[in-house]
């Protein structure tokens, strides 16, 4: 049985990604009865939904998580939906393009719901003491256009998590303004984040979806 885990490559400038770092790291892993498949995305409009669907097709997955990075979040966010919108909002993918106020899915319902108990998960990551939240917003990026996909591409549960800065992330965000006024982005180190994705994994794998 196979959890399909996926990240996404560097972008915005950024050189690198904790959800990249991470799906890579699981790759080849064993958690409980089920093998994790480690696939990193493209952060483009054009490819993901394409590319992530190849990857259900090829695997069937018994479980799909997409993990994604969300600076400026202090927790793990486990998201609730995905909306039927696709818009850059001004940050343009890495293929140069930017979409604005387009349907994913101009046939599609407006929303679809994760298919993950969506609040016990977070309740699980809370309990080992890992800040966690439940997210009403997987943006319009292409995080969200992954939850979207996957929803409409398997009947296998299916979520979306977003991820913080890691602490050297968000001293470079820092840069020159740490001598100012201002703060300090927030950030979870890289191995906290494994741990949660792992708890993740197996809480989602005990069922009870979200209604």
């Amino acid at each position: 049985m196979t959890v399909l885990l996926t990240g996404y490559e560097p972008f915005a400038e950024r050189e690198t990604n904790p959800s990249e770092r991470l799906a890579t790291r699981l790759d080849g892993t064993r958690l409980g009865s089920h093998d994790v498949l480690g696939r990193v995305l493209p952060v483009e409009f054009d490819r993901v939904a394409a590319e992530l669907e190849t990857l259900i097709e090829g695997t069937n997955p018994d479980l799909v998580l997409s993990t994604g990075l969300a600076a400026g979040r202090s927790a793990i966010s486990v998201e609730r939906v995905a909306i039927n919108v696709a818009d850059a909002a001004g940050t343009p993918d890495n293929g140069g393009v930017s979409p604005h106020d387009e349907r994913i899915d101009p046939r599609g319902p407006d929303a679809r719901l994760a298919s993950i108990p969506v609040v016990p998960c977070v309740q699980s990551l809370l309990e080992a003491d890992i800040p966690a939240r439940v997210s009403n917003t997987a943006g319009t990026h292409c995080c969200n256009y992954a939850l979207y996909t996957a929803r409409t591409a398997t009947d296998a549960p299916a979520g979306f998590v977003h991820l913080p800065l890691t602490p050297g992330m968000a001293a470079r965000d820092a840069g020159e303004t740490a001598t100012g006024a201002g703060s300090v982005p927030p950030s979870m180190d890289l191995e906290t984040q494994r741990r949660a994705l792992e708890l993740l994994v197996k809480r989602c794998l005990r069922g009870t979806p979200a209604p």
